[in-house]
């Protein structure tokens, strides 16, 4: 049976967390931070007070309706946004910028340069580090093979799949060997077969490279399947609601009953409560 943690629980020990030996210092430190965006009339609080851990090689999932923060909060764990209150922290450091030990590959099919192809998509970011042509192309063309499209090295993004392009994006942020990589909804655009096939493949990329991963969705059955851990969030403004262990792997696929179950649990805390309005404040010169 999954575990779970309520808002308002004391935290967990580092030792009570799924595949995080005792004493493990977390990857990510999340703490109390609350996260507000201008829209021209207002202020709009899109995290209050949210905290959590991420450490090494999980695969920790933020999980909540569309508009609770969630994708906001990958972007300042990205270093894009700072927080309002509270503070990130990327092993012991304050995050405070963007830089390649965070990679973001996102849902939208055009991330791509669409005038380089696989190969050099791949390979740009880590020519931009000062990597040279050659040590690059070999680290590049390495991930390529890990998401099986070397036959597809030298083609344009324009003749690819989705799929196949979420797989070049993904490659493109592997090959940086992050710390963190963050993946924001990374197959919400594509058909519910290539995305179940995508699903299958990002784990056994895992498997292959126990990889770190912080990964937004608003499907229970994505998160369930994905993560080892879950952090469910309530609407707007996002809040933490439970923390979740995640089924075993071999127990997700081959007990249909206790995947249910835990959809069923997730399903009635996520929207236990009524959906509040988003939380609007006039601005002030």
């Amino acid at each position: 049976m999954a575990s779970v943690t309520e808002q308002g629980a004391p935290a967990r020990a580092a030792s009570d967390v799924a595949g995080a030996p005792a004493a493990q210092t977390p990857l990510v430190d999340v703490r109390g931070v609350t996260l507000q965006y201008k829209t021209k009339d207002h202020l709009v609080t899109a995290t209050f007070r949210v905290d959590f851990q991420v450490f090494r090689s999980e695969r920790f999932i933020l999980l909540g309706p569309s508009g609770c923060g969630k994708s906001t909060l990958l972007k300042a764990v990205g270093g894009y946004l700072q927080p309002t209150e509270g503070e990130i922290r990327l092993k012991g450091e304050v995050v405070q910028r963007p830089g390649p030990d965070r990679m973001m590959v996102f849902q939208e099919f055009d991330q791509l340069l669409p005038w380089k192809t696989v190969k050099d998509n791949v390979m740009f970011p880590l020519r931009a580090t000062g990597l040279s042509r050659k040590v690059a192309e070999q680290k590049a063309m390495h991930y390529i093979a890990k998401v099986n499209l070397t036959n597809f090295a030298e083609s344009l993004p324009h003749t690819l799949s989705g799929g196949m392009k979420q797989r070049v994006a993904i490659a493109r942020g592997m090959a940086m060997e992050p710390d963190v990589l963050l993946m924001d909804e990374p197959f919400a655009a594509l058909d519910a077969l290539t995305r179940r096939k995508m699903q299958d493949e990002l784990l056994a990329l895992w498997d292959d490279t126990k990889f770190t991963v912080l990964f937004v969705t608003h499907s229970i059955p994505e998160a369930i399947k994905i993560g080892s851990r879950i952090l469910l969030l309530t609407p707007h403004p996002g809040q933490v609601k439970a923390e979740i262990n995640s089924l075993p792997r071999d127990t997700a696929d081959g007990d249909p009953e206790a995947l249910q179950e835990l959809e069923r649990r997730i399903h009635g805390m996520l929207f236990a409560d009524a959906v509040e309005e988003p939380v609007q404040e006039p601005q002030h010169e």
